[in-house]
């Protein structure tokens, strides 16, 4: 699934506000709340197909957002809302570093390895909605030390890994 994506990723600052602002990019069209979280049926979450679609391209704000609709369709505690909870913190790893702000990535990428390793341990699971937790969690370590070195800018942002549907 291909999303449709935005004119511009939104970083706080630097472009419209997508809805707040009626130049932003989803000024008048909110994303409509799903049905419900992830089912054994995740391939058919069209919120959580776009969001990885968006994150891969770099809409980390945007990607956010989408994780951000099935969080709280999961009813904000839990396993399953656990693990929206940090790809949303990956997701704003991406947009901290565009904001030249590396110390609020490091912060939310630590945290997104401490979420995974929670959901991990809690579902006795290796996978979970199209991730292999164990690939997620390594790869989230790796951003925690390279986040250190980088600096501010569109071209350091790829730092923040493509994630990978299994």
């Amino acid at each position: 699934m291909t999303a449709n994506l935005p004119p511009y990723s939104f970083v706080p600052g630097k472009f419209p506000h997508p809805h707040s602002d009626p130049r932003g990019h989803r000024f008048g069209a909110d994303i409509e709340p799903p049905t419900m979280p992830l089912t054994p049926d995740w391939p058919t979450s069209v919120h959580h197909r776009l969001a990885v679609d968006l994150f891969n391209h770099g809409y980390y704000w945007e990607a956010h957002e989408f994780w951000e609709a099935l969080w709280h369709a999961a009813g904000r505690t839990g396993v399953e809302a656990a693990f929206f909870k940090a790809l949303i913190q990956l997701a704003v790893v991406g947009v901290k570093i565009r904001e030249g702000r590396p110390d609020g990535a490091l912060t939310h990428a630590h945290r997104a390895v401490e979420l995974l390793t929670q959901v991990r341990v809690e579902l006795g699971a290796e996978t979970l909605a199209g991730f292999s937790l164990r690939d997620l969690i390594a790869q989230s370590e790796a951003l925690c030390g390279a986040i250190p070195a980088i600096e501010s800018s569109d071209e350091a942002v790829q730092i923040v890994f493509s994630v990978r549907l299994t």
